[in-house]
């Protein structure tokens, strides 16, 4: 496939890049800064584009067959994970091409908590709500784009560097927790997920969760 990566030095994105150059995918890896062009997989083709700009996103999709992004805004900036949405469904609307989004956890339901989401929990800390609340606009703007085919991942509670297992199981719009509780998945499982669904759709302008 050709995969065009936003986000493609961040820490998820960066291990989307690797993941797919590993199942021989052709990869455009995109970067906000030039500066960080460098940081970047030599086997990828490095591009320097903007997210938020529906004139890159329109040209750095076209041709390509699937646009995966994994852009985080900067604290106080939370907003812009909306107006990024926005950009990106615009831009691959241009194009036809299929766009799979990395997003929050906040909107999902939690086990056993009467139907509250995460964010509703009494001990969600107040720190994280600006976040949180943008992860929830982020997809109500995808639920909102009548004519393009997106897919949204919401990870689980706890998303940290760690190792490449190859395992995780599948959600919708439920936290997975595991038997003792947690709810976590490593960047590097999550990177497989996504590259799983990229390869064999299973969500079509749906959100879906990971975890082990």
């Amino acid at each position: 496939m050709r995969i065009t990566v936003f986000g493609a030095a961040g820490a998820v994105g960066g291990r989307v890049v690797t993941e797919a150059l590993a199942r021989g995918h052709e990869v455009t890896a995109v970067v906000r800064d030039p500066a960080r062009l460098p940081l970047l997989p030599a086997a990828a083709h490095a591009r320097a584009g903007d997210a938020s700009d529906v004139a890159d996103v329109a040209a750095l999709s076209a041709g390509q067959d699937l646009v995966i992004s994994a852009t985080r805004p900067a604290p106080g900036h939370e907003a812009d994970l909306v107006t990024t949405a926005e950009a990106l469904l615009a831009g691959v609307a241009r194009t036809g091409v299929r766009l799979l989004l990395v997003g929050g956890a906040a909107g999902l339901t939690v086990p056993g908590a009467g139907g509250l989401t995460v964010v509703e929990t009494p001990d969600f800390p107040p720190s994280w709500r600006p976040i949180a609340l943008a992860c929830n606009a982020q997809l109500e703007v995808c639920r909102a784009e009548p004519g393009v085919d997106w897919a949204y991942l919401s990870p689980p509670a706890l998303l940290e560097p760690g190792e490449r297992s190859g395992r995780y199981r599948l959600g919708r719009d439920e936290l997975l927790v595991d038997a003792g509780g947690r709810s976590a998945i490593s960047m590097e499982d999550l990177a497989v997920a996504l590259l799983d669904e990229a390869e064999r759709p299973r969500h079509r302008r749906a959100r879906f969760t990971v975890a082990y």
